[in-house]
């Protein structure tokens, strides 16, 4: 398993997976910057999802649905709010309706990823979600966040190890 540590802090609302890759930073970018790379890893296995929408650049916005075992989809968004290749990007991150429009009752969050090349060689990825309350952060943690996206991010060796083929 290639995450080291989830960090779940209430009094600042942010929760925080870091992961080691042995890839270079350039590599890893790659599984945000490229959607069928991405649509390999993002979300748990029995939830793969497929990018309609993904404008890796500040102020675009991507779409996706996973899909879970049973046929049942669920939407997401998200609007990139700052990108600084092939090391930040920062996100507002949210649930939509089919129609990719985002719903209500669910909150939307912010998450900040950064990739730093380890001096021994490899990546390290750090993914800080905060969330606009503490009781938001409880409801997204109780939905099981925190397990799915450490089963996500699980599966990125495998992608990493594959060709790039864009």
């Amino acid at each position: 398993m290639t995450v080291n540590s989830v960090e779940k802090d209430l009094d600042s609302r942010t929760m925080t997976i870091t992961a080691h890759f042995d890839a270079p930073v350039e590599r890893v970018w790659q599984v945000w910057s490229d959607p069928r790379q991405l649509e390999r890893w993002w979300g748990p296995p029995t939830y793969p999802a497929s990018f309609t929408e993904h404008d890796l650049s500040p102020g675009g916005r991507a779409a996706y649905s996973m899909t879970g075992p049973e046929g049942d989809r669920h939407h997401g968004w998200w609007r990139f709010t700052a990108v600084d290749a092939p090391h930040r990007i920062e996100l507002e991150d949210g649930f939509a309706d089919d129609q990719g429009r985002p719903t209500d009752g669910l909150p939307s969050m912010t998450m900040l990823v950064t990739l730093t090349e380890q001096a021994g060689g490899g990546t390290t990825m750090a993914i800080r979600t905060t969330f606009p309350s503490s009781e938001a952060m409880e409801q997204m943690v109780a939905m099981g966040m925190d397990e799915g996206m450490r089963a996500a991010m699980g599966q990125i060796d495998d992608v990493l190890a594959s060709a790039v083929t864009s």
